[in-house]
């Protein structure tokens, strides 16, 4: 037998300080100058607006996001430190465009080399890490490509890891979003790189500049990458955080530089304005579950993971949620085992259903247990 309870759901109101778009919700973004975008919402993968987001088109150096995304992998892994040393090859010092001159046999640290590649956009840091992880920048491409296909990204074609122009090198604003979710997502170490404004490398020698200019000029910005190229015209994915909503913002084939920039701000207004992410948990505790033939008599459930529930502004008073919980359960009962489900409301339309699942284990009595468990019950009086 199973009891409901209904309630309001008690959540935690994320409200963005904005910049220069507080006010009236809008039905879409201010200014739109580009070949493709799209936005979207960390936490859910939420696409809160796009245009031509799965047409093909060269991403430039956007390209990069996958090869940091690889470096991220390999690194947090174990496979090598930031302290570890890369020796350049000459295929990497050859690399033209945008480069922090590498020189052949020149080595560098893992930590340097992210600089390289994130503020600066170094096509030779690239493939030196490249050449680092796979043997070959050839063999580095085979993974991104694959990496790719595992995420999903299906209208995507990498040729390089740079990013630098190559007959069906091309990708969308889509794909570029979810290669840069999964980024951030999971490997937030990027952003010891990726806020960087200004930096240095070989002991001060070098300086770098950050290629991202919303790193110093937009509330919140957090990364990620730039490009541009006389055929991919000016591309970019930005990212930024207001009051633990982080958005992705891809535009690719903006005219200008500046153009891709205002784009990519009009996006990301447009969802700090527009959208909260709040936090799912019952209003009130959940009650133990009796257990029985267990070596204890209840058991604690509990929400099987935190949740975040994406919502427009104008539906945060309009969340209910519906808690289904057995009255009991027979042992032995594994950790983790469901419970219930708690199910998520927005003006009356389902849109979550979250487990709720056992916190401990409880183990079935043995035979001694429940004679045990008898005589205990008959001479305390219970």
């Amino acid at each position: 037998m199973k009891k409901i309870i209904t309630a309001l759901l008690a959540v935690s109101l994320l409200v963005p300080s904005l910049i220069s778009s507080a006010g009236a919700v809008t039905g879409s973004p201010s200014t739109i100058n580009a070949g493709a975008c799209i936005l979207m919402e960390k936490e859910t993968g939420t696409v809160l607006y796009e245009e031509n987001a799965d047409t093909q088109l060269e991403p430039a150096s956007v390209t990069k996001v996958m090869t940091l995304l690889l470096i991220f992998e390999a690194l947090d892994s174990g496979r090598f430190t930031l302290d570890d040393m890369v020796t350049v090859s000459a295929h990497a010092a050859s690399m033209g465009g945008s480069q922090v001159f590498l020189e052949e046999n020149e080595q560098m640290s893992v930590n340097d080399m992210l600089k390289a590649i994130v503020v600066s956009s170094g096509n030779d840091a690239c493939v030196a890490m490249a050449e680092f992880i796979a043997g070959s920048e050839e063999g580095f491409v085979s993974m991104m490509n694959q990496r790719a296909q595992e995420l999903g990204m299906v209208n995507t074609t990498f040729k390089n890891c740079t990013g630098l122009p190559a007959a069906g090198h091309v990708t969308t604003a889509r794909d570029i979003a979810i290669m840069s979710r999964e980024l951030i997502l999971n490997h937030p170490a990027i952003r010891n790189y990726s806020t960087i404004w200004m930096d240095s490398l070989r002991d001060g020698a070098f300086q770098l500049a950050n290629t991202n200019k919303l790193i110093r000029f937009y509330q919140g910005a957090t990364g990620l990458k730039t490009g541009s190229t006389d055929s991919a015209l000016y591309c970019l994915s930005a990212t930024a955080e207001r009051d633990g909503m982080e958005l992705i913002a891809v535009i690719l084939k903006a005219p200008t530089s500046s153009q891709r920039f205002e784009t990519a701000k009009s996006l990301l207004d447009f969802g700090f304005a527009n959208y909260e992410l709040v936090d799912i948990f019952p209003s009130e505790a959940l009650a133990p579950v009796d257990v029985t033939l267990g070596e204890s008599s209840t058991v604690q459930p509990v929400l099987q993971a935190s949740s975040k529930l994406l919502v427009d502004k104008s539906q945060k008073n309009s969340i209910t949620t519906d808690v289904t919980l057995s009255d009991t359960v027979t042992a032995p009962v594994a950790e983790g085992q469901v419970l219930g489900e708690v199910t998520v409301s927005v003006d009356g339309e389902v849109r979550q259903t979250i487990p709720i699942v056992a916190a401990t284990a409880v183990n079935r009595l043995t035979i001694p247990g429940i004679f045990k468990n008898f005589m205990y019950s008959l001479f305390s009086g219970n």
